[in-house]
């Protein structure tokens, strides 16, 4: 008689996916029948966990791979899941956002249920709506157009309808860009405008894909037959829409994973309900809860900070909360800076970024985070002042971007004609130099800079690729560059991220600046009547804190502008965290102001020789001379007389990036 359940291989390969997993993750990945609750921390290594998961049911013989739907809420994460799955040995899961599963099941029933094709997608609402307000009488600019779009939105996926949104909005204390009365109507023409069109919206997708399944049983037979386990990503900023087209799904089976972090919650704003997860266990009452708490991501220094913030909430009804284990090696504590006005704060903190870009930090792992985009022209300003590049998060999509569009089509030009093996690197340089780029020479300019930092990005991520894959041809670049355009995968772009504290969730970086920590902007003035609000505000600056992986610092300003009155409160949720009197920050040095460098004898000679070089290089690269080196650090190779690239290297103010732009010239110089 043979024997029952899975054989001995299948066991084996199972068991190869757990290796490597910690106890917790392990337990989460081993519980592969619903319904299952997975409360993982940030840094926790959710996805590598959730992946494992689905692997491990799927070399067990519990899921066939293509009965499993993994969904998200952005291209990017569901790229990221179907990567690690194939590098898993396994293919064929669904791994989609909300909208792109919802798409594709409607368009295949289209003509079952809607009696002909899906019909066509409104792409941006501002037309629809500007149409409606007018005829609602409204006088309308782009931008309280944009808050009509809003509030049509958060009412839409919070299943609020024209005629219950007044009520519905007063009870969530929306601020709202007209009255609530004159907003439902305007929600109101809209709908009617797109049934006159013939169109939907995003929203639409999910809710006529969920009243189909409803309403239609002979679908819902098919749909569920195909799906029969799901794995719902981020559960906390799920929102009743999704829940119910979740819920359609189901069609009340239990066979469901969710995964979330209730100190994440910051999106309640769009309509996400964090009770959803909260309650899990209160639905489910045989579900399945493991908690991931160890942060393989932050310092135990930056994961202690963070626990402060979060374990001075409230207590939440529902799942249990979570409190993080710092796992890696100790790093420094957190900063906490005052500053006199804002452009203080910004000086200080650019100064502080030249300072880790000279000592070697690549620019893309340094981040500046806000509350409002509004703060980020003055660190836009204050970063250019000193020669550090900027990226800021929120901005187009880079493979959207003109010069990377041009880019592809002129790389898949080139790639039709072949190319030798070996020279992907040499090849991609060549074709973005048919466009004029220059390597090594950004030119000045915010446009024009950030151009050379999109083609520039193309370069690094092909040399990345030929380091991990030595025989990546061209044309496997150009498939890898649409891969990563289906799933809005950017390449690093070299440059200090400037972002919102809500376009940070789900990245990180080495070094961390939380700036404007002030009462009125976090928590934001109009939260502060509704205390829920409030803490939703801690919850934010929680997520900000946890981006860290090494280096944290936290600094507000007393007045907005210079010669203001200082009279702005620090944040109230610095409260028991920073100093009752933080240390106030030096100003930041003016680098025309600098002290003179007085060396002798042939010291003093190799130092003017440098600084004629210096000079000479500045001007070809079209950038301040200290961008180059500082004082200090001609000073020091004029001290040492290195000889060597190693010796070099040792010095202050002398990177892997400057090694490789100017350390041959330097030596030459430095020799004569």
């Amino acid at each position: 008689m043979p024997p029952i359940g899975p054989s001995t291989d299948t066991v084996t390969g199972a068991e190869v996916v757990l290796a490597g997993l910690d106890d917790e993750q392990r337990t989460a990945a081993q519980a592969v029948s619903g319904p299952v609750c997975i409360l993982a921390g940030a840094g926790t290594g959710k996805t590598r966990t959730i992946t494992h998961r689905i692997a491990y049911g799927v070399h067990l013989g519990a899921y066939v791979p293509e009965q499993v739907l993994a969904v998200t809420f952005t291209a990017r994460a569901a790229g990221e899941l179907r990567g690690r799955l194939a590098s898993l040995g396994v293919g064929g899961v669904q791994a989609r956002t909300f909208h792109a599963a919802a798409l594709r099941q409607l368009r295949y029933f289209a003509p079952r249920v809607l009696g002909g094709p899906l019909p066509g997608l409104v792409e941006n609402k501002l037309r629809l709506v500007a149409s409606a307000a007018s005829r609602a009488r409204l006088s309308t600019d782009r931008t309280s157009l944009r808050d009509l779009a809003s509030e049509i939105e958060w009412a839409k996926t919070t299943l609020a309808t024209p005629e219950d949104y007044p009520a519905r909005a007063q009870a969530a204390g929306r601020e709202l860009p007209f009255e609530a009365a004159a907003v439902a109507r305007v929600y109101e023409s809209y709908e009617s405008a797109k049934q006159r069109e013939g169109v939907l919206d995003f929203e639409d997708l999910l809710l006529v894909t969920a009243f189909t399944l409803e309403e239609h049983q002979d679908v819902a037979r098919q749909v569920r037959a195909q799906y029969r386990h799901f794995v719902v990503d981020e559960y906390q900023d799920v929102n009743p829409l999704q829940q119910r087209l979740l819920d359609a799904w189901l069609g009340g089976r239990a066979e469901v994973c969710v995964v979330g972090d209730p100190n994440q919650t910051i999106y309640s704003f769009t309509g996400a309900d964090p009770d959803y997860l909260l309650g899990f266990a209160d639905r489910y009452p045989d579900a399945e809860v493991v908690k991931l708490e160890r942060d393989y991501r932050s310092t135990p220094q930056v994961v202690g900070l963070a626990n402060k913030l979060i374990g001075q909430a409230p207590r939440r009804k529902g799942l249990p909360g979570l409190r993080l284990l710092g796992q890696r090696a100790e790093g420094p504590e957190p900063v906490f800076r005052e500053h006199p006005d804002e452009p203080a704060e910004a000086a200080a903190v650019a100064a502080r970024c030249r300072e880790l870009i000279d000592a070697g930090l690549p620019a893309a792992e340094i981040a500046v985070l806000f509350r409002i985009n509004a703060q980020s022209e003055v660190y836009e300003n204050a970063l250019t002042d000193v020669g550090v590049p900027y990226v800021l998060k929120g901005g187009e999509r880079f493979f959207e971007r003109p010069e990377v569009r041009e880019a592809v089509v002129l790389l898949r030009g080139a790639a039709a004609g072949g190319n030798e093996p070996g020279m992907l690197v040499p090849t991609v340089r060549d074709v973005l130099a048919s466009m004029g780029w220059v390597e090594h020479r950004p030119p000045p300019g915010g446009a024009a800079r950030d151009r050379w930092q999109s083609l520039a990005a193309l370069v690094d991520l092909a040399v990345d690729l030929v380091s991990e894959n030595p025989s990546l041809d061209l044309a496997g670049f150009v498939a890898h560059l649409a891969e990563r355009a289906d799933a809005q995968h950017a390449p690093t772009v070299q440059g200090v991220t400037l972002a919102s504290m809500h376009a940070a969730k789900g990245l990180e970086w080495d070094v961390v600046f939380v700036v404007g920590l002030v009462d009125g902007v976090l928590p934001i003035a109009q939260s502060l009547s509704r205390p829920e609000a409030v803490e939703e505000e801690r919850r934010l600056l929680y997520v900000a804190v946890t981006r860290a992986r090494e280096q944290l610092t936290l600094s507000w300003s007393l007045s907005r502008n210079p010669g203001g009155r200082r009279s702005r409160p620090r944040s109230r949720f610095l409260t028991g965290l920073a100093p009752e009197s933080a240390p106030t920050a030096p100003p930041a040095r003016r680098r025309e102001k600098k002290q003179k460098v007085v060396l002798e004898g042939e010291a003093g000679e190799l130092f003017e020789r440098l600084r004629a070089w210096r000079s000479q290089a500045a001007q070809s690269a079209s950038v301040p001379a200290y961008v180059v080196f500082t004082d200090a650090t001609l000073q020091a190779i004029a001290e040492s007389r290195p000889s060597s690239l190693r010796e070099l290297s040792g010095l202050p103010g002398i990177g892997a990036r400057k090694l490789e732009l100017y350390g041959e010239d330097v030596l030459a110089t430095v020799s004569g």
